[in-house]
């Protein structure tokens, strides 16, 4: 078999030089915004690089001037909720955009995976680190920027969809901190059981239990309230929990108690049985 043809030689910095008629060092100060260079030899330098496809070795650039040209995202949410079989999977939905605009800024982008350590950033090679804070601030004078996950009306739809199947008796199980999405989602609950003429039955978890702690605390509700016929969990985790308490205590999901959470994660999707999470999916049965 006949060797394949070579690809085309990439440009390099001496071909800028040569096309603008200047010096190597004049092209890397007028791409990089370096020294002093007159404004129409920078500007003759661009069109030289941008004409026949010109990139900077990043690595050579790397060398020179210590810099990674990599910058690190991190969850603020909690290693219990984030980590687990979701592990990366609501964060690289989040990713996508920040990648996206980091690259056309030439920097890579570093996705941190949920860890218990905040030594992590420590151990990769950046330039700086974005924390993504999740659900909007609560203090009022608190304006960093932020991912609005609208915690209360994916509540409601949640709520909602539970009523249209029949639940009476319905419970709320949310962070027992004062997180936004369980802020919005506990008013949204309160509205729609006065609309709905529920008993208000809230279930607060300390997120850092993760799992585990959705399970022993709805297993001790159910223990109290056994008239409980459905869990609005809006934590993946929380609600994955509380499936094994209801079918652990002898109960049927969703024949006898049914659960819906917010995140059509692994967690969810490979709970068994699975446990409704998606707008889309609000119409079908519940889990």
């Amino acid at each position: 078999m006949p060797a394949s043809a070579p690809g085309p030689r990439q440009p390099t910095i001496a071909d800028v030089a040569r096309v603008a008629q200047v010096s190597r060092t004049t092209v890397s100060h007028a791409l990089n915004g370096l020294g002093r260079v007159d404004p129409r030899t920078r500007e003759r330098v661009r069109r030289a690089a941008a004409e026949p496809g010109y990139r900077p070795n990043l690595r050579a650039q790397r060398l020179r001037r210590g810099q990674a040209k990599a910058i690190a995202l991190a969850s603020s949410m909690p290693f219990a909720v984030a980590g687990g079989p979701s592990r990366l999977g609501f964060s690289m939905e989040v990713a996508a955009a920040a990648a996206e605009s980091a690259l056309s800024h030439g920097f890579a982008l570093v996705l941190v995976p949920p860890v218990q350590s905040g030594s992590a950033l420590y151990s990769v090679d950046i330039d700086g680190a974005i924390v993504v804070a999740l659900g909007r601030p609560m203090a009022p004078d608190e304006d960093a920027p932020y991912v609005d996950l609208r915690g209360g009306r994916v509540a409601e739809l949640l709520l909602r969809h539970l009523h249209g199947q029949g639940a009476v008796r319905p419970a709320l199980m949310v962070g027992s901190g004062s997180r936004h999405s369980s802020v919005d989602a506990l008013a949204a609950y309160e509205r729609l059981a006065e609309e709905y003429g529920w008993a208000p039955l809230v279930v607060k978890v300390p997120e850092a239990g993760g799992e585990q702690a959705g399970n022993e605390t709805c297993a001790a509700r159910l223990a109290e309230h056994p008239g409980i016929d459905a869990v609005c969990a809006p934590v993946d985790a929380f609600a994955v929990g509380a499936v094994r308490a209801i079918r652990e205590s002898g109960r049927a999901v969703p024949d006898d108690v049914m659960v819906v959470t917010r995140y059509d994660g692994l967690r969810a999707r490979t709970c068994e049985p699975r446990v409704i999470a998606r707008a889309s999916s609000l119409r079908g049965p519940a889990a």
